[in-house]
C-alpha cells in the first residue's frame, strides 16, 4: 500500500478533502494518514465530525488572534516533526491556506512529492484574495501532481509553465461533498431558523467574512440591511467567528427584525440552509461552487474571482463589496422573476459528481499503479477569453 498524508486545518479543506479520505481509506492501494494543523479548530473539527473522520495527528496549533506568519511557521514546525518519522510516499494538500502552503513547503522540504488537490485556480490579482492568490501560485511550483477542477484551472497552470503531463482535470470534490450531505442533515441546527421551513419569505443566505473585504464591512453590513428591507425577504447570516467581522457587521445588522443571525453551523446543517435559500450572497469560496451546484444565483461580494467559470455560465455574479452594487443586484433578482431563472437555471461548471473517484485515480497513476484517469469536461464550455474577461467584475462603482 502506498503511504499518503492528507495535510488539513481548515473547514473548507475538511469539506472538499473528505470525500477523498473517505476514498482513500476504503482503496486497499492506500494507506492514508490525516494530519491536521488545528488552524480552524472548532469549525474543522466539527466537519470532520460530519463526516464521520478524525485526524491521525492534531498538531493543535490554533492561537487566539495570531497572525499569518505565525499560522504558517507553527504549521512548518509541526509537519516537520511529522515527516521526519513518518514515512509518506505524497503529501496530499488542497487550495490555498496557510496550511496549505507549510503542508507543499514541508513536504518539499523533507522530499515527498507533492499532490494539489484544486490546482489552477487564478485571479490574476497577487493580493485579491488575500493570501490566498499568493498561496496557490507558491504551492504550484513544489507541486509534482496538479489535480485540477477545471479545463480553465489546467489552462492557468500551462500559462505559467506547469508541464501537462502533470496536470489532471477532476472536476471539484466539493460536488461530491455536496452530494453525500445533501439529504442527511435532520435539522437546520440552530433554534433561531427552525422556523425556515414554514416560513414563506423568500430566504437570502448572507455572509462575509474574507480579509480583503474588512474595510468594505460596513458597507456590505449596510447592504445585508437594505436587501432585508424588501418585502418577503428573511435574510440568514451565519456570522464567522472572527472578532474582526462580528465588530464591523454586528451594529448594522444584529437588530433588524428581518435578518436573522446564527453561529456557523455544521457542514450539514449548511447544506440545508444552502437548499432552502432562494439567493445566496457571499464572498465565500465555496458559495462559487455550492451555490451553482444547487441551482441557487449566486452574488460574489469582491471585484474579481478565482472561479470565473461560474460567472460565465451566468450562474454567480460578481457584485463588489460597496453597498449600491450588491444592492441593486440583489434587488433585480428578488424583483425580476425571468432574471432570477436565467441565474436558476444555468448549467453547473464544476463537477458531475466523480471528482473524488478521478482524484483517486489519477494518484493511483502517478505511482503506476493504474491507468491514467478519464478527465472532466463540464456541460458549458468555456473558452479562454469569456474566462479572461470574467475574473475582474463589471458592476457598476457607485
Amino acid at each position: 500500500m502506498r503511504s499518503v498524508a492528507v495535510v488539513l486545518g481548515t473547514r473548507p479543506e475538511a469539506i472538499k478533502f473528505a470525500p477523498v479520505i473517505r476514498a482513500l481509506k476504503d482503496d486497499p492501494r492506500f494507506a492514508p494518514t490525516v494530519i491536521s494543523t488545528g488552524q480552524h479548530r472548532q469549525m474543522l473539527d466539527e466537519t470532520l465530525d460530519a463526516f464521520g473522520l478524525k485526524p491521525d495527528i492534531d498538531l493543535e496549533i490554533m492561537a487566539p488572534r495570531q497572525t499569518l506568519s505565525q499560522v504558517t511557521s507553527r504549521a512548518l514546525q509541526g509537519l516537520g516533526e511529522v515527516f521526519k518519522d513518518l514515512r509518506a510516499e505524497a503529501v496530499l494538500v488542497h487550495g490555498d491556506t496557510a496550511t496549505t502552503l507549510a503542508g507543499a513547503l514541508s513536504g518539499f522540504h523533507h522530499q515527498i512529492p507533492v499532490i494539489h488537490v484544486e490546482a489552477g485556480l487564478r485571479s490574476g490579482h497577487l493580493n485579491s484574495p488575500f493570501p490566498e492568490e499568493g498561496n496557490r501560485r507558491l504551492v504550484a511550483q513544489v507541486s509534482a501532481l496538479h489535480l485540477a477542477p477545471t479545463p480553465g484551472n489546467r489552462a492557468n497552470l500551462l500559462r505559467e509553465g506547469i508541464a501537462d503531463d502533470t496536470i489532471v482535470v477532476t472536476g471539484n470534490t466539493v460536488i461530491d461533498a455536496l452530494r453525500w450531505a445533501s439529504d442527511r442533515a435532520e435539522d437546520y441546527g440552530s433554534d433561531a431558523i427552525e422556523d425556515l421551513d414554514s416560513d414563506n419569505r423568500r430566504v437570502v443566505l448572507a455572509s462575509a467574512h474574507r480579509r480583503e473585504a474588512w474595510p468594505d464591512l460596513p458597507q456590505i453590513a449596510e447592504a445585508f440591511a437594505s436587501i432585508a428591507d424588501e418585502p418577503d425577504v428573511r435574510v440568514v447570516i451565519p456570522l464567522h467567528r472572527n472578532p474582526v467581522v462580528r465588530d464591523a457587521l454586528l451594529p448594522r445588522i444584529g437588530n433588524h427584525p428581518n435578518i436573522t443571525i446564527v453561529d456557523p453551523l455544521s457542514y450539514l446543517c449548511f447544506s440545508k440552509l444552502m437548499r432552502r435559500a432562494d439567493l445566496i450572497v457571499s464572498d465565500s469560496s465555496g458559495a462559487q461552487e455550492e451555490g451553482p451546484a444547487l441551482g441557487k444565483p449566486t452574488l460574489v461580494l469582491g471585484s474579481v474571482t478565482e472561479r470565473s467559470e461560474a460567472v460565465v455560465a451566468g450562474t454567480a455574479r460578481l457584485v463588489g463589496t460597496k453597498t449600491p452594487g450588491i444592492v441593486k443586484a440583489a434587488c433585480e433578482l428578488l424583483r425580476d422573476p425571468s432574471a432570477y431563472d436565467r441565474m436558476a437555471n444555468a448549467t453547473n461548471p464544476y463537477g458531475d459528481g466523480r471528482a473524488t473517484e478521478r482524484t483517486v485515480d489519477a494518484i493511483a497513476h502517478y505511482f503506476g499503479d493504474s491507468p491514467a484517469p478519464d478527465q472532466f469536461t463540464p456541460a458549458v464550455a468555456i473558452d479562454e477569453l469569456s474566462a479572461e474577461l470574467a475574473r475582474t467584475a463589471t458592476f457598476a462603482r457607485a
